[in-house]
């Protein structure tokens, strides 16, 4: 194996194929950290450039674009709390006002350093055991993703604040939003009240950027001055030390581990990864308050756990042709357009060309980190921008996102409408992220519950005999059983104060 690598990094190691990295890289970024622009629309647009090149150099500038795709979303996610991509959700939570503290320098340290780490062992995950992990993954069906999405679902309870009950509404108001449209499976349209653009329900991006974006934009308008910024840029602390870093790493370890095996299963993603990280980084916390104020330990949890969901999700494309998320389907078409047919058997006729992309992740790892780092002081001079002109330009980048998903102006009305809503969640302090959570996740219950049902023709006792579900559902017994105990012993210790 190590040969077949060394053999790949001599493939990818001439000027033109560095080239095509680093400009796959710097691509990826920027459509990173615009809202609305994904590494899925970078890799669209540039899959037709690739169909002249070989094969190693194509799936190179893919493999760049990928890289800086899902890390381009911590720019804005620090600096203006607004989600990039989906991937960047929770880094906005203390990525931002680390910013707001005077400590942008430290968040973006901090991220850069766990976004390069996290890829990287998600890589070395993908070169030394994707056969293996895609095997285990195609165990998976309907009966066993059902009990992870519940699983996930109990995370609510750790992402509600102080109030349970309006975690666990908010996320119930996003379990709702999410079946507005076609039904899954029988495409049945639910919600619409005649309403044909409401037909293929509401997309994910204009949701996540009118419900951070938006609803900031809206709170910040309604204070009586411009701009009396309380960020000096001049003291802005860049520094993080060798023992800070080290403070992190089981925190960053059990991100990355999160990320991958989330990465692994098909359908779930970076945007689901993010969020579980940093609850399971909030539950292990001995303090978990400090979460949401500016903590570095969100930013990495948040940054490791995305950008190792990369590797994770190639491990099923490379072994198995299965694609994991609308990323990772793209990749599959740069495949097939080169005449490499993913599947137990790539690896076996074309193992140079693999190994290629291999080492052209790693190479794009390092890129990335590099570029951040050098633009990390520029990007932080956003800081210093009125917001009287800041605030009309993120609208209009936001206006501009949301239109470019599908090219309707629906979602730029959806856009503003979860922007209001965010705006008085946060008025009547109602956490947005589990809203967010139940969004994302209940696409998924609903559909594994009826593939499901339609699998045992009605009978529900699969999906709690079946051995993995089972365990799942056990560990979210157990998991919801140990919050509720812990939240009565903190109750019975203040009574006795």
């Amino acid at each position: 194996m190590i040969e077949m690598l060394l053999a790949g990094f001599t493939s990818v190691m001439t000027i033109k194929i560095i080239l095509l990295i680093v400009m796959g890289v710097a691509l990826g970024l920027v459509f990173g950290s615009i809202p609305g622009l994904t590494a899925t629309m970078a890799i669209a647009i540039c899959l037709p450039i690739t169909y002249g090149m070989d094969p190693i150099a194509g799936m190179s500038l893919l493999m760049g674009l990928y890289i800086g795709g899902v890390s381009g979303g911590l720019i804005p996610a620090i600096l203006l709390k607004l989600p990039g991509t989906p991937s960047s959700i929770a880094t906005t939570f203390d990525g931002y006002p680390m910013a707001q503290k005077g400590e942008a320098g430290k968040a973006f340290s901090y991220a850069i350093v766990s976004s390069f780490l996290g890829g990287l062992l998600s890589i070395i995950v993908l070169i030394m055991i994707a056969p293996p992990l895609g095997k285990i993954a195609l165990q998976f069906g309907p009966f066993e993703y059902f009990a992870i999405v519940i699983f996930s679902l109990t995370l609510i309870a750790s992402l509600s604040g102080d109030s349970l009950p309006k975690g666990v509404m908010a996320g119930l108001i996003g379990i709702g939003f999410a079946m507005v449209g076609s039904a899954p499976i029988d495409a049945f349209p639910r919600f619409t009240f005649g309403f044909s653009s409401l037909d293929a329900g509401f997309d994910l991006l204009p949701v996540l950027i009118g419900l951070f974006a938006i609803s900031e934009i809206l709170l910040v308008a309604e204070k009586k001055y411009k701009n009396k910024l309380k960020v000096d840029i001049k003291n802005i602390s860049y520094k993080v030390t060798i023992k800070e870093y080290l403070d992190q790493k089981w925190n960053f370890l059990r991100s990355s581990v999160i990320g991958v095996g989330i990465g692994i299963l098909p359908g779930i993603g970076g945007g689901t990864a993010n969020l579980i990280a940093y609850a399971a980084a909030k539950n292990a916390s001995k303090t978990p308050e400090k979460y949401g104020e500016g903590i570095p330990n969100g930013v990495v949890a948040s940054e490791s756990s995305n950008n190792a969901a990369i590797g994770g999700a190639l491990v099923p494309l490379v072994s198995l042709g299965i694609p994991g998320d609308t990323v990772t389907a793209m990749l599959l078409g740069g495949l097939i357009l080169h005449g490499l047919q993913p599947g137990p058997l790539l690896m076996q006729n074309h193992g140079d060309v693999v190994f290629g992309i291999f080492a052209a992740l790693l190479i794009a790892n390092i890129f990335m980190a590099l570029f951040l780092f050098i633009g990390m002081k520029g990007f932080i001079r956003l800081l210093s921008i009125p917001q009287n002109i800041l605030l009309p330009i993120i609208i209009t980048l936001c206006v501009v996102g949301a239109y470019g998903v599908n090219s309707r102006l629906f979602d730029v009305g959806a856009l503003l409408f979860f922007g209001v809503l965010g705006y008085f969640m946060v008025k009547f302090k109602y956490p947005l992220t589990p809203l967010v959570l139940g969004f994302i996740l209940g696409p998924l219950l609903e559909t594994n519950l009826r593939r499901g049902l339609m699998l045992s023709q009605g009978d529900f006792m699969p999906f709690l005999t079946e051995p993995i579900a089972a365990f799942f559902l056990l560990v979210t017994v157990a998991s919801l059983g140990l919050k509720f105990y812990s939240g009565w012993k903190k109750k019975r210790r203040l009574k006795v104060y």
